[in-house]
């Protein structure tokens, strides 16, 4: 059975991260997608953080999987040639070059379409329409201008951004959802289209359980699933929450044993409602249950951090793992604090898919992120990312260049 997206071929145009992550994405499912890179150099993160000398970088090599690498110089005239034939051939053309990049290289949308009215047109970038437009964004400014940095962390300390990458993959798994809708759209009106995903947009999407909270603090003045509350105060923006849910169920991070030593070793708890008995039974607190002063979830609101505080003395008598087996026979949510070292080593997310090794010939085996979407009728193969250029001499034969022109090109530096 073939992939989810054969037939489709992408221009790919992306770099860094936040359009490789649409486009490997694309790649898995199964569309073919061709990367254009400058020759001699290639996408930037190649030669970025390098832990093996020479090799392309583990940022490149896991952001670029399952592509193609064509190198061409598209200032060159009869490099823009190429190029041309490639939006002829192409369904959808990706990019996240600084604002105005394109149109300067003479490919605005009106040119585009002249070359394949077909074409869909797919771009990340910084901001939308709006004063800000023209202005670079990279992963930390994303997360700080949609407002995911304003309300992670402490309320004592200062905004704080979160090692997912939000800013970046995030705006390229909004935007893959983008390509694949405009996609399905030209099936029925035959035309191309623009799609835009902007990095504030995509951080604030995933953000908008916080501006639920800044139109409840408008209208009420305080939050009760905070943990500046009963005692704390409110100001006129949704402040940081440390570990507290976000949600309509409590939790919060908690000790286990061995966190004197064991940066990691906490465990996440819910204090889920309708489990509320079984985990006053299970920390030796069962006249809680039925205590008034306990036993509803507006009653345990103000009393919180003593309630996690009688959770951690249980939990920091067990390991993490110790205390996740125990709280899910009881139906408690939870979940350790897993350490990148100890997901790398999980055997359950190699045997899904989800943590992969490849085999790369000049840096050797690594460990990469595999394709977290699984489709039964699609399965993924994760194939190591190209060498630069390494399918120039393929993709321009299926353009139908002979090998005489592509020697041509090659002398005059088109590719």
């Amino acid at each position: 059975m073939g992939k989810a997206l054969d037939g489709v071929r992408i221009l790919d145009f992306t770099h860094v991260q936040s359009g490789p992550t649409c486009t490997q994405l694309l790649a898995w499912f199964g569309a073919d997608v061709i990367k254009v890179e400058r020759a001699g150099a290639g996408d930037i993160t190649r030669e970025q953080l390098r832990d093996v000398p020479d090799a392309d970088s583990l940022y490149f090599t896991m952001l670029n999987h399952n592509k193609r690498s064509v190198t061409i110089d598209t200032k060159n005239p009869e490099g823009k040639l190429v190029l041309e034939a490639l939006i002829q051939k192409c369904d959808v053309m990706v990019e996240n070059f600084a604002p105005g990049a394109l149109d300067r290289m003479g490919f605005t949308w009106e040119r585009i379409q002249e070359l394949n009215p077909k074409m869909i047109v797919a771009s990340v970038k910084g901001f939308g329409p709006g004063p800000y437009e023209d202005c670079k964004v990279y992963e930390n400014v994303a997360q700080c201008v949609g407002g995911a940095a304003s309300t992670t962390g402490f309320d004592d300390g200062p905004p704080v951004v979160t090692g997912a990458q939000i800013g970046d993959s995030g705006t390229g798994l909004h935007l893959a959802l983008g390509i694949v809708t405009a996609l399905y759209q030209r099936t029925m009106t035959g035309r191309g289209q623009k799609v835009l995903a902007a990095m504030q947009d995509g951080v604030l999407n995933l953000c908008r359980v916080k501006l639920r909270d800044q139109q409840r603090l408008e209208r009420t003045g305080v939050m009760k699933e905070y943990p500046q509350y009963p005692n704390g105060t409110f100001g006129e923006a949704v402040p940081r929450a440390g570990n507290a849910s976000g949600g309509g169920q409590p939790g919060w991070i908690l000790k286990c044993k061995g966190w004197e030593h064991d940066p990691n070793a906490y465990i996440y708890f819910i204090t889920q409602a309708p489990v509320w008995a079984k985990i006053c039974n299970v920390i030796g607190k069962e006249e809680w249950a039925t205590d008034p002063e306990y036993a509803t979830p507006n009653a345990r609101l103000p009393r919180l951090k003593e309630i996690f505080a009688e959770v951690e003395r249980w939990t920091m008598t067990k390991t993490k793992f110790e205390a996740m087996e125990i709280l899910n026979e009881h139906d408690i949510p939870c979940g350790p604090i897993l350490s990148m070292k100890e997901i790398a080593d999980d055997e359950s997310l190699r045997k899904t898919g989800t943590i992969v090794e490849v085999d790369h010939p000049v840096r050797g085996k690594y460990l990469t992120v595999g394709n977290p979407i699984k489709l039964s009728d699609s399965p993924t193969e994760v194939i190591r990312s190209p060498l630069l250029g390494e399918h120039t001499e393929e993709v321009m034969a299926e353009l139908g260049y002979s090998p005489e022109q592509i020697e041509a090109l090659r002398t005059a530096g088109a590719i």
